[in-house]
């Protein structure tokens, strides 16, 4: 069944829920685009004993928090039910599991306020995210998603729609980080650790392989630079590893940042469009801001990347995406399942 309209929509806030992966959020936007609440549960104390996140006990803390999480964002927005123009959900990519819960409350909720549904790609709801602050950057654009399961290069045209440049072959740029920080010895989540001891090195006191693959080729690989990792720890044995540690992480996290921030700017050259936008929960990472500023400003490129609030997985991306989505017509059918690997396909 295809849900339709029940009510006229009107101009009005958007609830946006995203619960793809170990984060419970709900966030709420204006009428005009501008974030009212944006609320996030984390699930770092569950997973981090375990090294990782794991599904099923991911599932089971989203059940718990996502009503408390959707009344704390209507509350922070100041809006009454009756007041939201519509509801946009994460409907994948993701853990199975996990978008179930967003899912099914999202319908619930919209089935019972009588509002229209939209599914929302988690990918979509990243590069939207390059707006939220920045309503005023390009449309076209070139976008680079970087977070722990995707590295993607985009060009995205004037209308909104995104058309794959390139990807990593293998391991995405945060999965890199986030095993090399599990061979550090770092805790969990290992991307933030590692960049945090990472300013404590010296990036050019110990060389890591950077792969560019073909010299015009917009793809990615970092497969070859944990291994890299993995040899020279093996190589030092464990008590230099130790008190060579934060080179090791200087060095390792310069070779994935400098290879994402040369792609980028190749796809800028190759298309010549001169604005860019870097979205997902790598760009927090604080080398890779640096030095894509200092890029930017050298080659006199347009660069937008979201504060570190809209980085990570959140629902104000959601409620972006889901904006437009409603804008263009789109709408979620009731029966509508989670997409594990693929991107919404949404039919108006």
């Amino acid at each position: 069944m295809n849900v339709q309209t029940l009510r006229a929509l009107p101009q009005g806030p958007i609830l946006g829920i995203e619960t793809s992966c170990d984060e419970t959020a709900a966030a709420i936007l204006g009428a005009d685009g501008s974030v009212l609440a944006n609320v996030v549960a984390s699930q770092h104390a569950v997973h981090e004993r375990f090294g990782g996140v794991v599904p099923e006990l991911a599932s089971r803390a989203h059940i718990e928090m996502i009503e408390r999480v959707v009344l704390a964002a209507v509350g922070e927005g100041h809006v009454a039910w009756d007041s939201l123009a519509g509801i946009a959900v994460t409907q994948g990519p993701g853990l199975a599991g996990a978008l179930i819960v967003g899912l099914n409350y999202a319908k619930s909720l919209a089935y019972m306020l009588g509002l229209p549904l939209v599914g929302v790609s988690h990918l979509e709801a990243h590069i939207a995210s390059a707006w939220l602050e920045d309503p005023k950057f390009p449309p076209s654009c070139i976008v680079l998603v970087v977070s722990g399961g995707h590295t993607h290069l985009y060009r995205r045209d004037a209308e909104g729609i995104s058309h794959l440049l390139g990807c990593t072959r293998d391991d995405a740029a945060g999965e890199a980080f986030d095993k090399g920080a599990q061979m550090l010895g770092l805790g969990f989540p290992g991307g933030p650790a590692l960049d945090l001891l990472a300013q404590t090195g010296d990036p050019s006191a110990i060389s890591f392989p950077r792969s560019s693959l073909q010299k015009s080729s917009l793809e990615f690989s970092f497969s070859g630079l944990k291994t890299a990792l993995l040899y020279k720890l093996q190589a030092m044995g464990k008590m230099e590893g130790v008190r060579r540690r934060a080179d090791l992480a200087a060095g390792y996290q310069e070779a994935i940042v400098r290879v994402l921030i040369d792609k980028a700017l190749r796809a800028v050259q190759q298309t010549g469009i001169r604005s860019l936008a870097v979205v997902g929960g790598v760009s927090a990472n604080s080398r890779l801001r640096a030095l894509l500023h200092e890029s930017a400003q050298a080659s006199q490129i347009r660069l937008s990347i979201p504060p570190l609030r809209f980085c990570t997985d959140n629902a104000a991306m959601v409620a972006a995406a889901g904006r437009q989505a409603l804008a263009a017509g789109h709408r979620m059918a009731f029966d509508a399942e989670p997409l594990t690997t693929l991107e919404p396909a949404l039919a108006p």
